[in-house]
């Protein structure tokens, strides 16, 4: 599925997992989702979009990429580095890789730009959140996501019925954590499952 504003402003109905975590399990055959943890941002007929928020972007922080963006000049690097609110850089998924994408809370909003998806979680794709937040004046919490993880109409449903996803109620902890690593694990005792414990067979009885 392609990120398209339509695609994300269509709610569909129950059942889908909109707003939702998906949990990979060990049955899980593409090894660029091993061990993630997604939010769920759009899932409907047309197929899902979500955000891996425990797998850190290797070798970028958040105030250099500022500067990169020309969002703030290389002199306030240490500045940003010291604000409270620190957002972390992760590898969203394999799909649009140079694209940002901010997961925040609803506190922060832009007319036309920012998306509501579920429980008081948006999802802005634009420069003039990170200038916000450079100024101090963003969201609560936020994650900063390059890339996002699509999957094609029906496919989503296809993995989960071949055992390579769990689902959980997202909460804030899981998303904006400062524990990535063990966001997988707390994703898994959510629904009752020790990680010891969870074998490649996994599924929904």
């Amino acid at each position: 599925m392609r990120i398209t504003r339509k695609n994300l402003e269509k709610k569909a109905g129950r059942g889908y997992l909109d707003g939702q975590m998906l949990i990979a399990t060990p049955a899980m055959s593409d090894e660029r989702f091993a061990r993630t943890v997604i939010y769920v941002c759009a899932h409907s007929s047309e197929g899902a979009m979500g955000i891996i928020v425990n797998q850190p972007a290797a070798n970028i922080n958040f105030p250099e990429l500022l500067v990169q963006l020309d969002v703030i000049p290389e002199s306030d690097i240490s500045q940003a580095a010291a604000r409270p609110g620190h957002v972390q850089v992760l590898k969203g998924g394999p799909v649009e890789t140079g694209r940002g994408f901010v997961l925040h809370t609803a506190d922060f909003f832009i007319e036309n730009s920012t998306l509501p998806i579920d429980e008081g979680i948006c999802l802005t794709a634009t420069l003039d959140i990170l200038k916000a937040i450079a100024r101090g004046s963003g969201p609560t919490s936020a994650i900063l996501a390059l890339g996002y993880a699509g999957w094609a109409p029906g496919q989503l449903e296809n993995e989960i019925q071949g055992n390579g996803w769990l689902h959980c109620p997202a909460d804030a902890e899981l998303i904006f954590g400062d524990d990535i690593e063990q966001k997988y694990t707390k994703a898994l005792s959510k629904i009752g499952i020790d990680l010891g414990k969870l074998s490649s067979d996994v599924g929904h009885a």
